[in-house]
């Protein structure tokens, strides 16, 4: 561990050579096939390197406190790496309680930060949507989101309520953003936008499933494909079929 008086910073570097010297070049590799996009990447396992954030994060808190590992999380998602990203994130999940509005906008100003759908997807899943949650009146966010020129942004609006739509709240902003996002044709945002409707429709058939049928006309494939993957069959071939 640094010295007593190291800063955020040097914490980071400090992770930053642990997770180049501990990555696997051959696993680097394999990584760029889930990604359209060009990904650097160390190549670690996600069991590997949870359990070394994990570790990192019990010893930092216990002696310098939440706000000091929240400035080292800070430090290592503006770098360029995957694992640098998702160790950031990896950091902080489980804190939400504890985060306040001002975390909220840190962590809200790390979606221009984006490379990929991974650390899009570790951000908002596991730090913003559960701050969703825990404080319902920050969806608002998620319409500003919606109305971005950036997909990363217009992602986020979805893929933040998603833990919401899990506990059968805030369906009618889920519905409105549904209705304000079917026309997006960019990729990424149909799966989020599907994510999101599949997530809410499995919690919470009674109200999703009438929402599905009134936008099937409408709503591109892929997003309507995704939103009835866990509805019983019967149900999913009533929503697919051409109207």
């Amino acid at each position: 561990m640094p010295a007593s008086n190291a800063t955020p910073a040097i914490f980071a570097s400090q992770f930053r050579r642990v997770l180049k010297d501990g990555g696997s070049a051959e696993h680097a590799a394999g990584v760029q096939w889930f990604f359209k996009e060009e990904i650097k990447s160390h190549g670690w396992y996600t069991g590997d390197l949870r359990r070394t954030a994990r570790e990192a994060r019990r010893e930092i808190k216990k002696a310098y406190g939440l706000d000091f590992l929240v400035k080292v999380a800070d430090e290592l998602f503006s770098g360029s790496i995957l694992e640098e990203k998702i160790t950031a994130v990896l950091l902080l999940e489980k804190f939400d309680r504890e985060f306040g509005d001002g975390e909220f906008a840190l962590f809200e100003s790390w979606l221009d930060r984006i490379n990929s759908w991974s650390d899009h997807d570790a951000l908002v899943h596991y730090l913003i949507a559960p701050m969703v949650v825990s404080k319902p009146a920050r969806a608002r966010k998620v319409f500003s989101w919606a109305k971005s020129r950036n997909r990363w942004r217009r992602r986020a609006a979805c893929v933040a309520l998603i833990r919401a739509a899990r506990q059968k709240m805030l369906f009618p902003q889920i519905k409105r953003l549904s209705d304000f996002l079917l026309p997006d044709q960019d990729g990424m945002v149909q799966k989020g936008l599907g994510w999101l409707l599949r997530e809410s429709a499995k919690y919470n058939p009674k109200q999703t499933v009438p929402c599905l049928m009134k936008i099937r006309s409408r709503a591109p494939r892929l997003v309507l494909r995704a939103a009835c993957e866990k509805l019983p069959p019967t149900t999913r071939k009533r929503i697919l079929a051409r109207p």
